[in-house]
């Protein structure tokens, strides 16, 4: 039998592609089958069409000596190059891949070349590209960019993604698609220009492969490939030519696995241009070959809205696939796609809102599948230093939650929390913290563990930054550390380093501190790097953590945001009044915290008496500030009730007493309880409000008492009403309030049994 090739042009993650290209495969019953990826890897395409692989997968590869610069190829059941090998294995055919070796994905020059690759957003070829846009013409750019745009143009259609919908992977009869698509892309390489260096030499290399196969193969070849190498692929060039543009890259050893993918990861609205923007609709149309597309899309659809609380009747289903169908027809498209379903949807099945539809929109065109590869097929690094880390720490990953408690004295529980600690900065979530952050300083964590498959690709990806689990964390938390600018967010990264005792990017980390706390002289940020800052010195008790260096940058830090304090008070709006109040509040706790620092203690308490004192003080951080110094017993009863009652006065405008209320009690209104004074200024305030103003600010006084409990409340209202078992007096009403007094008493009432909404 005479070798002849056959080229099929397709697009990757195309479920129309994928089937076209099997009932081609199934009319041409090739000898071989050559499919476009990294050559090298060949050995690993049987893998692929085990029964114990599910996809999505990926196939992952990194030079031996650096797995940090791993580049990806993911497969889906609908991509076509799947299908392919699927064939070729299942029919005893010889199959393999003809691009470019992986080595020369990390080249030198890698970053600049491969930016060009003319498959970046249709086929997704290597996940790390960059743009340069100086070697071609701007229309040059925009045929090899998006070439099927440029057709679905000439065609009369806005993108190229509905035109290449409707002709190719949703159309019920697409007719001889390869030839045409090869023609048209032979149109659009005539005017695309010259390729840049890395581009034609991948096409050179697949025609070299392409070459050996005529040579060896008894009988026809075919060629899966990006549809637009198909062209040049055909066109007639020597080998010594060909030969000539793949000389001078340098050979890496390389080492290469498959690994889990996901459905959201093959989006490229999630980051990764797998080239698939609706994963979810591709799938739905794979599995889907007949005519019920819409019908089974419709009732996907009615299931999600009733899995959310929704009403679908079926008499709405019928109206959705009829309207959906007239959309198509006026459009001109052979039949609806997931555009005209939505909009149908929306009409008929959620009341003309799409907020309603986009509740579920994310998991019916993106999905949440994810991948498995078989047992005996290597790990990549991280995995394989995850088994080691979970053996090691005798901690199985299971799908049940479980709760799991940790005595940081103990080597064991010291090495499970550094460890979930490390995964968590990789965001791989298999524990969650129970009370994060109430327990810092102690010897004591608590977590609730539970691992999910997706987490195995979340690992993977991690491969950028390192080989461990220790190495891809100090790496991930530098790369952020670099990233930010802001000292609180230097300091939250310190903290997560310290405590995943991450020494390296701990040591960067500090050192960025330092530098970026001499650079600034913004109070708000300076005050939000304290509580961080106060925790890393404190957690230093539970682990080992050389916090030496901290205390003179806190002292730093503390004490410029001090000195500033009751200059940036001044003049604020409702906006930036509540983040400074929080700031504020964060940074008192971190001081008082450190309790073994008076002189920063008394550096602190004279920028908060200085707040007070400041008339162009914003009122809600004056009130914040006065009772600050009132739980600090750094002001007495007396002087805190004389300065409430002051400026609750008539004399003060409703908004600014509403502000300083606010800024003293909410939060704090447990205070009320045992002080009879400050609630006898209270009641006179209130009580003395108009009617409107009174409603005006009722769900202030609602925040108030909102963090009192059903006892504390209850004990608030013993003591308004002359019934306190702590010697308080009833509350007492001015005589011009007498007439407002049963109103004010009935939702005071309501609001401290918790009824009284606002």
């Amino acid at each position: 039998m005479t070798a002849n090739v056959s080229y099929f042009g397709i697009r990757h993650h195309g479920p129309g592609s994928a089937r076209r290209l099997l009932d081609a495969l199934d009319d041409l019953r090739p000898a071989e089958v050559l499919v476009e990826g990294p050559a090298d890897l060949s050995a690993l395409l049987p893998t692929l069409a085990s029964l114990s692989m599910k996809p999505p997968v990926a196939l992952l590869a990194y030079p031996v000596n650096e797995p940090e610069r791993a580049a990806f190829w993911p497969f889906a059941e609908f991509s076509p190059e799947y299908q392919a090998v699927c064939w070729a294995v299942c029919n005893h055919v010889p199959v393999r891949f003809i691009d470019l070796p992986v080595y020369w994905n990390f080249q030198p020059d890698e970053a600049e070349d491969s930016a060009q690759d003319s498959d970046a957003e249709e086929t997704g070829d290597v996940l790390q590209l960059a743009d340069r846009d100086d070697a071609f013409s701007d229309r040059d750019q925009q045929l090899r960019r998006d070439p099927i745009g440029a057709l679905a143009e000439a065609a009369g259609y806005e993108d190229g993604e509905s035109w290449w919908q409707d002709v190719i992977e949703e159309n019920p009869a697409p007719g001889p698609v390869f030839e045409a698509v090869a023609d048209a892309m032979s149109t659009l390489r005539a005017h695309a220009g010259e390729l840049p260096g890395r581009e034609a030499a991948r096409e050179a290399h697949m025609r070299l492969e392409i070459g050996k196969s005529l040579k060896q193969a008894d009988g026809p070849v075919a060629v899966v490939c990006g549809a637009w190498h198909v062209p040049a692929l055909q066109a007639k060039h020597t080998a010594k030519a060909d030969r000539a543009l793949l000389k001078g890259a340098s050979k890496v050893k390389i080492a290469a696995t498959w690994a889990p993918w996901t459905a959201p990861r093959l989006a490229t609205s999630s980051g990764y241009g797998a080239g698939v923007a609706a994963p979810g609709w591709c799938l739905h149309l794979w599995q889907t070959p007949g005519d019920d597309k819409t019908t089974r899309w419709i009732a996907r659809i009615a299931k999600a809205l009733r899995a959310e609380g929704q009403i679908v009747s079926t008499a709405s289903l019928i109206e959705t696939e009829r309207l959906a169908v007239s959309l198509a027809a006026v459009r001109g498209r052979p039949q609806p796609g997931y555009e005209e379903l939505r909009e149908a949807a929306i009409s008929c099945l959620c009341f003309g809102n799409p907020l309603i539809f986009d509740t579920i929109s994310a998991e019916l065109l993106i999905g949440s599948d994810t991948g498995a590869i078989p047992d005996d097929v290597p790990l990549a690094p991280l995995l394989e230093d995850l088994q080691r880390q979970q053996k090691k720490a005798r901690l199985k990953p299971e799908a049940l939650e479980r709760e799991l408690s940790l005595d940081l004295r103990s080597d064991s529980g010291l090495f499970r929390s550094t460890l979930l600690h490390r995964l968590s900065i990789l965001d791989v979530p298999w524990g969650r913290p129970l009370d994060p952050g109430k327990s810092r300083g102690t010897f004591r964590e608590r977590w609730v563990l539970r691992w999910e498959p997706v987490h195995a690709v979340q690992l993977v990806e991690n491969l950028v930054y390192g080989a461990s689990i220790e190495q891809a964390a100090s790496g991930k938390t530098k790369s952020r550390l670099r990233e930010s600018h802001a000292l609180g967010a230097l300091a939250d990264l310190v903290f997560g380093a310290m405590t995943a005792q991450l020494s390296d990017a701990a040591d960067e980390g500090v050192r960025l501190l330092g530098a970026r706390a001499g650079q600034t002289s913004d109070c708000s940020e300076m005050l939000s790097a304290l509580p961080a800052l106060a925790d890393i010195l404190r957690y230093g008790a539970a682990r080992e953590i050389d916090t030496v260096r901290l205390h003179a940058l806190f002292d730093r830090i503390a004490t410029q945001a001090a000195l500033s304090l009751p200059y940036a008070v001044r003049n604020l709006d409702a906006e930036a009044s509540q983040a400074l109040r929080s700031q504020i509040q964060g940074a008192d706790g971190a001081i008082r915290l450190l309790d073994d620092q008076p002189d920063l203690q008394g550096i602190w308490q004279k920028a908060l008496e200085a707040i007070i004192e400041e008339p162009q003080a914003n009122r809600l951080i004056s009130g914040l500030a006065a009772r600050l110094l009132y739980e600090a017993d750094l002001l007495s009863s007396d002087a805190a009730v004389d300065l409430l009652a002051r400026m609750l006065s008539p004399g003060t405008a409703v908004q600014d007493a509403a502000a300083y209320f606010a800024g003293f009690l909410e939060g704090a209104g447990q205070r009320l309880l045992y002080d009879d004074g400050l609630r006898r200024c209270v009641d006179t305030w209130l009580l003395t409000l108009e009617e409107d103003d009174f409603t005006e600010f009722l769900p202030l006084f609602r925040r108030v008492f909102a963090s009192m409990d059903k006892t504390e409340r209850r004990r608030l209202m013993d003591a308004l009403f002359g019934n306190s078992v702590s010697g308080g007096s009833k509350m007492i009403a001015t005589p011009d309030a007498e007439t407002r007094w049963p109103a004010h008493l009935d939702i005071l009432t309501r609001l401290l049994k918790g009824e009284a909404h606002g």
